[in-house]
């Protein structure tokens, strides 16, 4: 059930209101949204009716609502205009459309920083690297770890981007202080500990879709991160397993519309993993802002044919250059910021 409050209603007064249901064995959830305030209240809630409270409480709620999807506090009926998340002075959500770019591995100073640099020039927003890398193979290289954070810092004090980065566990929180979004990557979609861990985070989520995972599965992993206290979660279709072999995964499109139809999350997609091609980055960045998507991630390397991880799926810089030329001319077409 989802209490939707009056505009100008005191802190005093919204912790009053959660308090009297908490008291009453239930667990409630505030989300602050840019044009309104809800309180999302979880549990057995069958026997409230909505309309009684809002006759009662006429003081603070202007509405209630039953939610009987599973997924409470991340969903549309919370915010029906949708969250905005700010990150650093980035906004990320309805009408706008950032570019998060950088190499798939932090490899070295030089490498990224001048990826860094020469994305910024191109328009990008956030940057992205990898300092912990989740590979397949034990032999693959798994990342510089707290080394390739500290060089994400300082390519963050360079260039001013803020920066986006994957952990793996819980032990590795500390190490992510600077890191301005923490990102889950697929195969830790459905790590409930780790999710329960960031919920206690004061900062944004990037929640990736796992590689076989339902589109409600996705949901109600950002519920968990939601209901233990974060609802600062950005959601990420990066491509599903199917039986096609020509590409690395199948991007879904319809995801990302059907989430913003039942989440009030910001949405968005990497087109890099879910081709795994680099010739099909552009056209499918394309479809991901026509179909309404609130960002796009993608892989950058200043040298894609020696990169130490994906370099395949991976754009030069010249070619992002080119990409961001085009996104530039279809947001403004769409009216989105860029």
């Amino acid at each position: 059930m989802v209490f939707i409050l009056k505009p100008k209603i005191s802190q005093d007064k919204i912790d009053d209101f959660i308090r009297g249901w908490e008291e009453k064995g239930f667990s409630a959830v505030l989300s602050i949204g840019t044009e309104r305030t809800a309180v999302c209240l979880i549990g057995n809630t069958t026997q409230i009716d909505p309309d009684d409270i809002v006759r009662a409480r006429s003081d603070i709620v202007v509405s209630g609502k039953q939610i009987t999807e599973r997924y409470k506090a991340v969903n549309r009926a919370v915010n029906e205009n949708g969250t905005v998340i700010d990150v650093g002075g980035v906004k990320i959500g309805e009408g706008y459309f950032p570019v998060i770019s950088g190499p798939c591995s932090v490899e070295s100073e030089e490498q990224v920083l001048a990826v860094a640099r020469s994305i910024k020039t191109s328009g990008a927003k956030l940057l992205r690297g990898g300092a912990f890398k989740p590979r397949t193979s034990p032999y693959d290289f798994q990342g510089m770890q707290a080394e390739g954070l500290e060089l994400l810092s300082l390519a963050k004090r360079e260039t001013g981007l803020p920066i986006v980065s994957e952990i793996m566990n819980q032990s590795q929180i500390e190490l992510f202080e600077d890191v301005d979004i923490v990102q889950i990557g697929a195969r830790n979609m459905q790590n409930f500990d780790l999710l329960k861990a960031v919920g206690n985070l004061k900062k944004p989520v990037l929640l990736k879709r796992g590689l076989a995972n339902t589109i409600e599965e996705l949901l109600m992993s950002a519920e968990y991160i939601a209901a233990s206290g974060n609802p600062n979660v950005i959601l990420c279709e990066r491509g599903i397993r199917t039986f096609e072999s020509m590409t690395r995964n199948t991007l879904d499109l319809s995801a990302v519309i059907l989430l913003k139809q039942k989440s009030h999350l910001p949405v968005i997609a990497d087109p890099s993993h879910a081709a795994g091609i680099r010739s099909l980055v552009e056209p499918l960045a394309k479809a991901i802002m026509a179909v309404g998507a609130d960002g796009i991630m993608i892989e950058t390397h200043n040298d894609p044919a020696n990169a130490l991880c994906d370099g395949a799926q991976s754009l030069d810089l010249e070619q992002f250059d080119a990409l961001m030329r085009e996104l530039k001319k279809r947001a403004e077409l769409e009216g989105k910021v860029i």
